[in-house]
């Protein structure tokens, strides 16, 4: 394997025709380099996606109302329907398996025009009525102070706490917003902390960094939503189905609201679990996409060496003749031959190996630098794992010998003294 004789024989033989050796070699080049781009690309996409939900409760579900899409017990079609404060205990009391529930209160008649006053400042921000209990289903990180409290809905304070861009509208760089006040649709609230999403890739009615959060109870007093729950989000116990859960509590909510129970349209519902476990398969999808594509190429790329060999060893059948007439045993020919095709296979791989993560890591690099500037990018960490990458030279090993192997074999059978006599 290592004798120098052969190897200069090797690199002889693929300089006798360079441009024939180059654009044999750019086949597999392009094979190893689409593979690796795709295969970042995909990383990328797979760790952005886990990134921005990483934090939230995969044992989760959301459900809201929409009309009624069917007339029951005297009630028209068409009409609009809000769960209330009793839903909430009820539920509580009656859901097999249900580990936290969480009502909130959407702003939606709040957010005509410039609904937050400051001073001189306005602005125009989603508005929801939450419980402590939501940031344990989708997490909120507290930049400065802290998040809503048990006291503070109980005693119904005028607190909020609000998101980063927010923070920026409403206040100087250098000035701190817990303390401060806001005048929310005409009553003031005071903040009490700034937050940034841990899941910015998960949206319920708007960005979450430009939204105030408030009081449940709080918001429900002040805005006159009397009983009114607009949304509930809820989790399931270890080991019990969200399926399950989400079943439970919507056919607890249709026997609570007069609501046919065959409608399917008047409860809207997000299971996450069911939502998780499809992107998953998704990635999944994605991951062999980018291999068959990328082996694919790099097939098409082997097939373009395999017939540069057979070339070369019709070129060289009077050398092979005369090797074999010297002694040369056939195993030392399909070595030669072997070697050959997984040298050129292997230098043509490196490269696009080389190039493919230099040329992920300068784009990753672009996209870290754009978003420590605040830009949301959806890709992250993009760049080969070790996995794939001793996964990748395995593959132009494989290919290489098997590009060499058919040439080999037609290489042996040539007879000495058949291949002596040809010109």
């Amino acid at each position: 394997m290592f004798d120098l004789d052969r190897w200069t024989e090797i690199i002889s033989a693929l300089k006798k025709n360079k441009l024939r050796s180059f654009l044999t070699a750019f086949g597999v080049f392009w094979g190893i380099f689409m593979l690796v781009v795709m295969a970042s690309a995909g990383l990328g996409l797979e760790r952005g996606v886990q990134d921005g939900v990483k934090n939230f409760a995969t044992n989760s579900c959301f459900i809201w109302t929409e009309r009624t899409a069917k007339p029951y017990k005297g009630y028209l079609r068409g009409r609009r329907w809000v769960f209330d404060n009793d839903d909430t205990k009820y539920l509580k009391a009656n859901v097999e398996g249900l580990e936290h529930i969480a009502p909130r209160l959407f702003g939606w008649n709040l957010r005509a025009g410039d609904n937050t006053i400051r001073g001189d400042r306005t602005g125009s921000f989603n508005i929801m009525g939450d419980y402590p209990v939501y940031n344990d289903i989708d997490g909120h990180t507290m930049v400065k102070g802290r998040f809503i409290n048990h006291i503070d809905i109980t005693d119904k304070r005028k607190v909020c706490v609000i998101g980063e861009r927010v923070e920026e509208m409403m206040f100087k760089k250098d000035e701190n917003p817990v303390g401060q006040y806001l005048k929310i649709m005409g009553v003031y609230f005071q903040v009490i902390g700034v937050h940034k999403p841990d899941n910015p890739n998960v949206n319920f009615n708007g960005r979450k960094n430009e939204t105030i959060y408030m009081p449940f109870s709080t918001m429900q007093q002040a805005y006159n939503y009397g009983n009114e729950v607009h949304f509930f989000a809820l989790t399931a116990q270890k080991g019990t189905s969200v399926k399950n859960v989400e079943d439970q509590v919507i056919k607890i909510l249709k026997e609570r609201h007069q609501v046919a129970p065959d409608d399917t349209q008047a409860v809207a519902h997000v299971n996450i679990e069911k939502q998780f476990k499809q992107m998953s398969m998704l990635f999944l999808g994605i991951r062999l996409l980018v291999w068959i594509v990328g082996i694919g190429t790099l097939i098409a790329g082997v097939i373009g060496v395999s017939n540069i060999m057979l070339v070369i060893v019709k070129e060289r059948t009077q050398e092979i003749g005369v090797m074999r007439a010297l002694g040369a045993t056939p195993g030392k020919i399909i070595g030669q031959i072997i070697s050959e095709s997984v040298f050129l296979t292997l230098i043509a791989g490196w490269f696009g190996l080389a190039l493919g993560v230099a040329l992920t890591e300068g784009v990753n690099y672009m996209l870290e630098m754009q978003r420590a500037n605040g830009s949301e990018i959806f890709l992250r960490d993009l760049g080969i794992d070790f996995t794939i990458g001793v996964s990748a030279l395995l593959v132009l090993v494989t290919a290489g010998a098997l590009a060499g192997l058919i040439p080999a074999k037609r290489a042996i059978q040539i007879k000495p003294i058949d291949a002596l006599r040809d010109e």
